[in-house]
C-alpha cells in the first residue's frame, strides 16, 4: 500500500457503490477525514463534489470513471491500485472565488472550480457590463449569459459556449460569452489568472440574472466579483500515461 492512507467515496449509482465495496474489500483503508488520498469512484460531477468536500484539507484526490463523464477521471481498474497511486502525477488546482450581491442587498459567496457563470432567468437577454481590475471593458453585453472559466473547466460548459480550452500552467481564465446578441463579434476574452473581473447587472429588476459556481446558485444579482482563491489549492491525481495536460492537449485538436 502507499505510505499514505487511502479512503474510497462512491457517487451515488449502483457501479460506483459496487466497486467501493469492491475495492474496500481489496484493500485497507480509513475514513475519507482521515485519508491523505482519496479514491473518487464515478464521474466528473462526483470528482467535483469530492473536491468541494475537501477544499479545506490537505488530501489529493485520484479519480476512477464509474460515470459517463471521465475528464477528470483515470481509467478504472482494481489491480494493481498501490502501484499506481505510487506512480501518479499530481496536477494543482487554484479555484474561484465568487462574491454575489443579490437584490435584497444580501452577499453570498461561493467556490468554484470549473467556472462562474451568470444566466438569464427570464426570457429577456440580460444585459451585463463587465469590467476588468477596476477598468469597464464592455459596458453592455446583451446574452443569454456569461460565464469565467478555470483551466481545468475550460473543457466543460466553457467549450460547451464555444471558449477556449486552456492548457494547464496557462495562468489564464477564459471569459466567454453565452449566446450573445450585442456585441455580435464579441467571442470573449483571455484574462490573467490575477485579474479580479466584476459583472453589473443591468436593469437587474426587469431583466432578473442568477450566478452560478459549481454546485451553487444565487438567484437575483446585482453584481458578482469573481478572483482565484489564492488561499486554496487541491491536488488531483493522474496516471502518467492519461494526465490532464495531455487531455487538455488532445482536446484542442479533437474532430
Amino acid at each position: 500500500m502507499p505510505d499514505r492512507p487511502i479512503a474510497f467515496v462512491a457517487a451515488a449509482t449502483s457501479e460506483a457503490a459496487a466497486a467501493r465495496e469492491r475495492l474496500g474489500k481489496r484493500y485497507a483503508n480509513v475514513d475519507p477525514d482521515r485519508a491523505e488520498i482519496i479514491v473518487a469512484l464515478g464521474g466528473d460531477g462526483h470528482m467535483l463534489e469530492t473536491l468541494h468536500h475537501q477544499l479545506d484539507r490537505p488530501v489529493a484526490i485520484y479519480g476512477m470513471n464509474c460515470g459517463t463523464v471521465g475528464f477528470l477521471m483515470n481509467q478504472y481498474g482494481e489491480d494493481g491500485l498501490p502501484e499506481r497511486l505510487s506512480r501518479a502525477q499530481a496536477v494543482k488546482l487554484k479555484p474561484l472565488l465568487m462574491e454575489a450581491r443579490t437584490l435584497a442587498d444580501g452577499t453570498v459567496q461561493a467556490i468554484a472550480i470549473n467556472e462562474v457563470a451568470l444566466l438569464r432567468e427570464t426570457r429577456q437577454a440580460a444585459k451585463i457590463a463587465i469590467h476588468v481590475d477596476g477598468k469597464i471593458r464592455l459596458p453592455e453585453l446583451i446574452c443569454d449569459g456569461v460565464l469565467l472559466s478555470t483551466p481545468a473547466g475550460s473543457t466543460a460548459y466553457n467549450l460547451s459556449a464555444h471558449g477556449p480550452i486552456l492548457p494547464l500552467g496557462s495562468r489564464l481564465l477564459a471569459l466567454t460569452p453565452i449566446s450573445a446578441f450585442r456585441p455580435r463579434r464579441w467571442r470573449g476574452a483571455l484574462l490573467p489568472e490575477d485579474a479580479m473581473t466584476e459583472f453589473e447587472i443591468l436593469e437587474s429588476g426587469k431583466r432578473p440574472v442568477s450566478a452560478v459556481a459549481d454546485f451553487t446558485e444565487v438567484r437575483d444579482v446585482v453584481s458578482v466579483r469573481v478572483s482565484v482563491d489564492n488561499s486554496r489549492s487541491l491536488t488531483l491525481l493522474f496516471d502518467p500515461e492519461h494526465n490532464l495536460e495531455e487531455r487538455i492537449l488532445n482536446e484542442q485538436f479533437a474532430p
